[in-house]
């Protein structure tokens, strides 16, 4: 009898759990379908719609069968307000645009990127426990990309970098060499962030920054300038946030971690090196990457002065780029190994989110985006600042990953199978910076669970919060 007790009591926890929150399931494999490669030699799969995309669009129709049984959050005026207004930009850039018709797939992107995933999310999540699932699976992509791309360092197998094929990119090939970075430094943060939470477990803690650290390897050797410098900032405020004391702690163990990579080991330290110099060489003898990604912000800053209100269209700027560009623009970005062929890729975006939506959507797309963006950092900020403890873990998560990507977006804008991620991450944003009154409170019937409480015994808030949900 003894024994049995134990599994009659966890088979109903995890049929319950299911039950509870299976419209989470899309949102997970929204980010786990992103483990899933590429074709190999298919430079160009990373412009086509993959599994994630097909999960995400999962996702809002789960969130639309929901709404109508109306078992989601209630959206708030400002909620309405910063997830609405881009869409009201993108309807405006698109009916502007000297052909239509070719700007249609850019709305349907951008709507599904930057309104229809964002807005699935804040309704579907209902408490702290499934805000902590969606951040767990950020983590769990990072480790596996993180682990392969390590692999193709040590042997050789990754995308070409300076003539050897040691570029890690983990399973996005080199078609999209900015993929793996970029899930590994979201990765990143979200361990860096539970490792400072001071309300999560001890042994959940130690957990993360023991991830946290391994994930600073994969980073590295993607040699990606803008991923290091996103994941810093974001490292740093969510630091601050997190307290003098706790954030002192990481940094001495960052640095330990470096010292030994870099230093002790040699693990790419010249190759490091050189990139991190690169950074600054602007005007002292640039790399071609700098000099093409400094002419094309150029030629989106000329398009936006051609038609300031409206700019050029949606998907505008490629076919006005060379009418705007100097001489110094190279035909393209040189793409091999990771079982590719020698690629030339030709360069459609300028590299930097804010101007692509200048050029494309002029000021009024991008007030409408930057301005829901900007709202929503500083509600989320705000909340962190002043709220207690208890859902401190989620505001560092949602702030750091929010932080991070408003960074890279000046030195990168959408593109490729992780485009995806965006708009899950500025639905955590969102859900964060405009809590509801049953999301507010307490961890929730998901969190319960997590912890290991029985659901329909938790004391005090969680009781009525199980019970809103339901």
């Amino acid at each position: 009898m003894s024994l049995a007790a134990p599994t009659s009591w966890s088979r109903p926890d995890t049929a319950d759990l299911l039950r509870r929150h299976w419209p989470l399931l899309p949102l997970a494999a929204t980010v786990l379908a992103l483990l899933a490669p590429l074709p190999a030699g298919d430079a160009t799969a990373s412009g086509k719609v993959g599994p994630a995309d097909a999960a995400s669009l999962l996702l809002v129709f789960v969130c639309g069968i929901q709404a109508l049984r109306g078992r989601v959050r209630t959206l708030t005026p400002l909620g309405v307000f910063a997830l609405g207004l881009p869409a009201v930009g993108l309807a405006v850039a698109t009916v502007t645009a000297g052909d239509p018709y070719a700007a249609l797939p850019g709305f349907v992107r951008y709507l599904q990127v930057f309104v229809l995933v964002p807005a699935a999310i804040v309704l579907l999540v209902r408490d702290a426990g499934e805000f902590r699932l969606a951040a767990g699976c950020f983590v769990v992509l990072a480790l596996v990309q993180g682990a392969v791309g390590v692999v193709q360092f040590a042997t050789h197998t990754g995308a070409s970098y300076q003539g050897e094929d040691i570029r890690a990119v983990g399973t996005f090939g080199p078609g999209d060499v900015m993929g793996m970075a970029t899930v590994v430094a979201y990765g990143l943060v979200v361990a860096t962030a539970a490792a400072l939470a001071p309300g999560l477990p001890a042994r959940v803690r130690r957990a993360a920054g023991a991830a946290a650290l391994l994930l600073v390897i994969p980073l590295v050797l993607s040699f990606s300038r803008g991923a290091w410098i996103a994941t810093f900032a974001a490292a740093a405020l969510v630091m601050a946030l997190a307290g003098i004391r706790r954030a002192l702690k990481v940094l001495l163990a960052l640095a330990a971690a470096g010292v030994v990579l870099v230093g002790g080991l040699g693990v790419g330290s010249e190759m490091v090196s050189e990139r991190l110099t690169s950074i600054t060489q602007v005007s002292d003898a640039p790399d071609q990457s700098v000099t093409d990604r400094y002419t094309m912000w150029a030629a989106a800053g000329s398009m936006w002065r051609e038609r300031p209100a409206v700019g050029v269209g949606l998907k505008g700027f490629p076919a006005n780029r060379d009418a705007h560009s100097g001489l110094a623009l190279s035909s393209g970005s040189d793409t091999a190994g990771a079982g590719q062929a020698y690629i030339r890729q030709p360069l459609l975006s300028p590299h930097n989110m804010y101007l692509l939506v200048l050029s494309e959507q002029g000021l009024t797309g991008l007030l409408a985006l930057a301005g829901g963006w900007l709202a929503l950092l500083v509600a989320g900020l705000r909340r962190c600042l002043t709220g207690g403890p208890a859902l401190r873990d989620c505001g560092l998560v949602a702030i750091g990953l929010f932080v991070w990507q408003l960074t890279d977006f000046l030195y990168a804008d959408i593109g490729g199978p992780s485009t995806v991620l965006t708009g899950v991450i500025i639905g955590l944003a969102a859900w964060w910076a405009l809590p509801t009154g049953d999301a507010a409170g307490g961890p929730g019937p998901a969190a319960a669970a997590l912890s290991g409480r029985v659901p329909g015994r938790a004391a005090g808030a969680d009781a009525p919060e199980g019970a809103a949900a339901r």
